[in-house]
């Protein structure tokens, strides 16, 4: 009789293998659900920005920087938070960079992530919270399939439980990362009981987070990174109460775990940005790229110029992009007629003014009330010095 033969009947099985050999290569479940996450969010965010204005294919230069220094900053994270595993007494320090046998933390992924789309963005131009904004429903949607290899590690469960969705979890064999023990009839060896699958709970969540933020967004018309900020807040939140189910080991601050700790300050400071920006949705016009009306969907596809889309296809990358309203965006895209510069000084048509401005507009109301409450002979020779130098010259001095 085995610990099998001895565990009810789970409704939710987990794998006994999580790696398979391809020749001399090993195939990891938890890589390729990574992947697989890391593809569907740069789909997202691709159909994203270019509603906004940004030319096709920006997405690729974004991941280019932006996925290895989110999986950098993810291990970063995780090494830091659990030093113990790798320069602790009997730790293996080079199993830091073991990224196939788990261990990123997400907090890390998107702090790095977020670097490296930074740097991407200034490169081809585009403001950062137009990017924040783009990626804010894919982030959530590759999180989801990425905790399919959670399951697959037989990792990231709760505590024991009777409900009817609970999980068999494999003793999975140290010696042997992605497989099981097995017993002497070669039969994969259950811990006993059933467990939460809180790496399931956590996918189902922020499913409805990808919910939430395409609902939002399509009705408050998000912009300057305000999409994003919902995200995290609605991601922190679901992460907070998730974390306390978990029993694997972590470290703890003041007897709770330290990503619970972590998940309350980031929804704080997300919340924080989201209540204080304002702004409406940022769109795009490529600078340097002659710009084509967008066809009439009713038009028939005899009528369409595929020469037009080939050669459109093979244009060079704009040399940056001018941030517009979205009426002056809707008629560039159907007239093919960018709107005029706006003149020094002069914000774009529904553009908040940006700190400088406020400082200077700031200034000058202070200026003014300082002459307004001065003596009315300061006042004057305030005019006559401003009349002077307008002149070039300067009146002689009263007591001269």
């Amino acid at each position: 009789m085995t610990i099998a033969s001895l565990s009810p009947q789970a409704a939710l099985p987990s794998p006994s293998t999580a790696v398979w050999q391809l020749g001399p290569f090993p195939l990891r479940a938890y890589a390729l659900c990574i992947i697989a996450g890391i593809v569907v969010a740069c789909w997202v965010t691709e159909r994203r920005l270019r509603q906004r204005g940004v030319a096709p294919g920006a997405v690729l230069d974004i991941a280019v920087w932006a996925v290895p220094a989110g999986i950098i900053g993810a291990r970063i994270y995780h090494v830091i938070t659990s030093p113990e595993k790798y320069f602790g007494a009997g730790g293996e320090p080079l199993k830091a960079f073991y990224i196939w046998e788990g261990g990123l933390g997400i907090w890390g992924a998107v702090a790095g992530g977020a670097v490296g789309a930074w740097i991407a963005a200034r490169q081809l131009g585009i403001p950062f919270g137009v990017v924040a904004d783009a990626l804010a429903p894919g982030l959530p949607l590759a999180q989801a399939i990425g905790r399919l290899g959670n399951w697959f590690n037989n990792e990231l469960f709760g505590g024991r439980t009777t409900l009817p969705w609970g999980l068999q979890i494999h003793r999975m064999d140290p010696d042997n990362p992605g497989h099981a023990l097995r017993d002497d009839a070669g039969q994969p060896i259950l811990e006993p009981g059933l467990y939460h699958p809180t790496f399931l709970y956590e996918a189902l969540w922020n499913l409805g987070v990808v919910a939430l933020v395409l609902l939002l967004d399509r009705r408050l018309r998000l912009g300057r990174g305000r999409a994003f900020a919902l995200y995290v807040m609605g991601y922190t939140v679901g992460r907070f109460w998730i974390e306390l189910m978990r029993t694997d080991e972590a470290n703890q601050i003041f007897g709770v775990r330290l990503n619970v700790w972590t998940a309350a300050l980031v929804f704080l400071g997300a919340l924080i940005y989201f209540v204080r920006v304002r702004g409406p949705r940022e769109y795009l016009i490529p600078i340097g790229v002659a710009a084509t009306p967008t066809p009439p969907t009713t038009s028939d596809l005899s009528q369409v110029d595929i020469s037009e889309g080939q050669t459109s296809a093979r244009a060079a990358a704009p040399e940056g992009y001018r941030v517009v309203s979205e009426e002056q965006y809707d008629t560039w895209r159907e007239t093919g007629v960018a709107p005029p510069e706006p003149a020094d000084g002069v914000r774009p048509e529904g553009a908040e003014p940006l700190d400088d401005e406020l400082n200077d507009e700031a200034a000058d109301d202070e200026a003014a009330s300082t002459r307004a409450d001065a003596p009315a002979d300061e006042t004057r020779e305030a005019r006559d010095d401003d009349r002077a130098d307008a002149a070039g010259v300067r009146p002689a001095d009263r007591d001269s």
